[in-house]
């Protein structure tokens, strides 16, 4: 990777670098939980709690875009409950009530970058985590995409984006700047279908 991406993605990283922390207390609760008992065929009984957020499964959307130019769309955005307080990864985000997971995966590249894609191809889907939630999460390639709109975040969401290389990003990976599970799968998976 060149000095002035590195430079980049160092600019950014500290610019999103967590400066204080405090607990707040509200009623306003994103993620909730529900306790149940299941019973099995053979008699026996679980105790389980569902992870619950914005009283939703959490059902989400990862995409890699691919620019028409081949080098490949990151984000960088805060994750607080990581180690560094920053992630690199792809765009994503979750599935709207009575949205399909193509449509939130058009919906969240645009909000998230702006960009819009000439074809998008399902990669995989798979549970987040099936010990504690019913989140299903579909992956996709999204290729030959061009900048069309602005940005159009959240209000407490802070994202900029970077473009790079395949190689690249195998060695942002390598180097433990891409260290989640969904950009990680969806990255093995992008690259596999960009090899063929």
């Amino acid at each position: 990777m060149d000095n002035l991406k590195r430079k980049k993605i160092e600019k950014i990283i500290e610019e999103f670098k967590i400066a204080s922390c405090e607990e707040i207390n509200n009623n306003k609760h994103f993620i909730t939980t529900k306790q149940y008992l299941y019973t099995l065929n053979n008699g026996l009984t679980l105790t389980r709690e569902q992870v619950f957020k914005n009283n939703q499964n959490g059902d989400a959307v990862i995409i890699m875009p691919v620019l028409e130019n081949k080098e490949i769309l990151t984000v960088i955005e805060p994750r607080v409950f990581t180690a560094s307080g920053i992630a690199i990864g792809f765009p994503a985000g979750y599935i709207n009530k009575n949205e399909g997971p193509i449509n939130a995966a058009l919906r969240e590249l645009r909000e998230e970058t702006g960009y819009v894609p000439k074809d998008i191809r399902h990669l995989d889907s798979f549970y987040q985590d099936e010990g504690c939630s019913r989140a299903f999460n579909h992956a996709y390639l999204a290729t030959n995409c061009e900048k069309k709109f602005p940005q159009d975040l959240d209000q407490d969401e802070y994202i900029k984006y970077l473009s790079f290389t395949l190689d690249e990003l195998d060695e942002l990976e390598s180097l433990g700047y891409i260290s989640g599970a969904n950009s990680k799968l969806t990255l093995a998976r992008g690259r596999k279908y960009l090899s063929k």
